[in-house]
């Protein structure tokens, strides 16, 4: 797939997904709820609209687009991926966490409100992410929702991202440099298995058979190691101004990066052939599976 016809359907994605986010963060109550605190909703709204690639929820799109699912539950759980990535976000900028002052160019969400908030709307975002999930009105079938639900609560929970999370705090805290297993222990589980879900959100979704949704896993994870490493060389030499974020705060805090194990030059060649490994993955696809396979070189080849 050209270049410019994948970032073309990258950005319409985006934009729906911006949409539908809007839509689910009005002050409009859902049935059950009492009230909807605008101080909240503003954190919330902050965080989760304007910005990002949407790479995660792009993901989950086109995969459900391989099973023919599209439309507006297929957005809805796109939309409930997005928000547990952003409610990470909030907290990994925490001064407990990372301590980060600036996130996609802007000040951080407890800069711009206060830590209380920036917690709240985290804790919130991760919450109404499972709301929505578990909504009819993302799915017709009960059983597709259940198993959604349960693979968004495995990838963000104790054995993925938040795990993931506290396996860099302790390496941060050890001072002690990390093996190339722990490395990719900590990576799998802090990026990668949210990268992971979301191309086999999309099998679930679409009802994919057995060999199909394993393809999609193995694409996932080749996906989100290729992500992470990418992330580790753009921090090392990337532009701030361009990433919108601070950029060369790794090395000094003893971060588990590929990049730090292996030196810039191996990490590059890493990174290259676990998108291989993406694109390879797809090959039960055939030509349907062009899009995926953009979208895995361009998370290798991403400048920003």
């Amino acid at each position: 797939m050209a270049q410019d016809a994948f970032t073309k359907r990258l950005v319409a994605a985006a934009q729906e997904v911006e949409r539908t986010l809007d839509r689910l963060l009005k002050p409009e109550l859902s049935p059950g709820e009492q009230a909807r605190p605008a101080r909240l909703l503003a954190a919330m709204r902050y965080s989760a609209l304007d910005g990002g690639k949407r790479l995660r929820p792009f993901l989950l799109i086109e995969s459900a687009a391989l099973f023919g699912a599209q439309g507006e539950g297929v957005l809805r759980a796109a939309c409930a991926l997005e928000m547990v990535h952003c409610y990470s976000l909030i907290h990994d900028d925490l001064p407990a966490m990372d301590d980060d002052d600036l996130r996609r160019g802007r000040p951080t969400n407890h800069r711009a409100f206060d830590e209380a908030t920036a917690i709240l709307a985290g804790d919130s975002l991760l919450t109404y992410a499972f709301d929505v999930m578990a909504d009819a009105a993302t799915h017709p079938d009960a059983q597709v929702r259940c198993e959604l639900t349960l693979g968004l609560a495995r990838a963000a929970g104790l054995g993925g991202m938040a795990g993931g999370q506290m396996l860099d705090l302790a390496a941060e805290a050890s001072g002690e440099p990390l093996s190339r297993e722990q490395i990719a222990l900590l990576q799998a589980m802090k990026t990668g298995a949210l990268l992971r879900f979301a191309a086999e959100a999309g099998a679930i979704y679409g009802g994919a058979g057995a060999q199909e949704r394993a393809a999609l896993v193995a694409y996932g994870r080749a996906l989100g190691q290729a992500f992470q490493i990418a992330d580790d060389i753009l921090d090392a030499e990337g532009d701030e101004a361009a990433m919108g974020k601070r950029v060369a705060k790794d090395a000094g805090r003893n971060k588990g990066t590929l990049v730090g194990a292996l030196g810039l030059a191996a990490a590059r060649a890493l990174r290259d052939d676990l998108a291989q490994q993406a694109v390879d993955a797809l090959a039960p696809f055939g030509a349907r599976g062009g899009v995926l396979a953009a979208a895995a070189r361009f998370t290798a080849q991403r400048a920003h």
